[in-house]
């Protein structure tokens, strides 16, 4: 849902079974939605300019301490996710040469930079703040371009042939891009399956 665990509200349906020696094993099921912050006065007084400077502050001097050489630019125009929230993300791109070590694997070391930096904010500013997010040379831009093309090219292929199709495993936030790209799609639904690094999105016909 490419929220923080603080964000949302889970609900254990089923805790799932071990099964005997792996066989009849279950996976747990949840119920899990977004939580809708309380505005306080103090919240409503700041404004985002506010966020952006402390969280651009916060920003680099994590990566000067890290040793990394980069400039960071407030991008009130990037698109990265596929459904609008409200308040809208604050996104900063991180731009300079050799900075996969800021991406990780599988974007990994990038979610962690992230999820530092707004919970410093936070701290900082003690109050509710719109999310931050964090991209290096516009990655999360291309990947969204990317895996959103693909979903609806795999979508295509599905409601085509009939069979299913799962996809490589993938992080929560790139999973929710095909989920809401193919949300509403007449001929084709999604389901995640996995666990762990392992999950994958799985493209699957609908009943006719």
């Amino acid at each position: 849902m490419g929220a923080d665990r603080k964000e949302v509200e889970v609900d254990v349906l089923s805790e799932g079974s071990h099964g005997v020696f792996g066989i009849g094993a279950e996976e747990a099921r949840v119920r899990v939605r977004l939580v809708e912050p309380a505005v306080t006065e103090e919240a409503a007084e700041l404004s985002t300019d506010d966020v952006v400077e402390v969280a651009r502050d916060i920003l680099e001097t994590i990566l000067e301490k890290a040793g990394v050489t980069a400039t960071t630019t407030y991008r009130a125009d990037a698109v990265v996710q596929e459904a609008e929230r409200t308040p809208p993300p604050i996104i900063f791109d991180v731009k300079g040469e050799d900075l996969g070590i800021l991406i990780g694997r599988q974007g990994q070391t990038l979610s962690c930079l992230q999820y530092i930096v707004r919970l410093i904010v936070g701290n900082r500013m003690k109050t509710t703040t719109p999310p931050i997010v964090i991209d290096v040379n516009g990655y999360k831009q291309q990947r969204y371009q990317t895996l959103k093309t693909l979903a609806q090219r795999m979508a295509e292929e599905v409601e085509a042939n009939g069979e299913p199709f799962t996809l490589e495993p993938m992080s929560a936030y790139e999973r929710r891009i095909i989920h809401l790209t193919l949300t509403g799609h007449p001929g084709v639904t999604t389901q995640s399956t996995g666990v762990g690094e392992a999950r994958k999105v799985v493209i699957i016909p609908r009943e006719q």
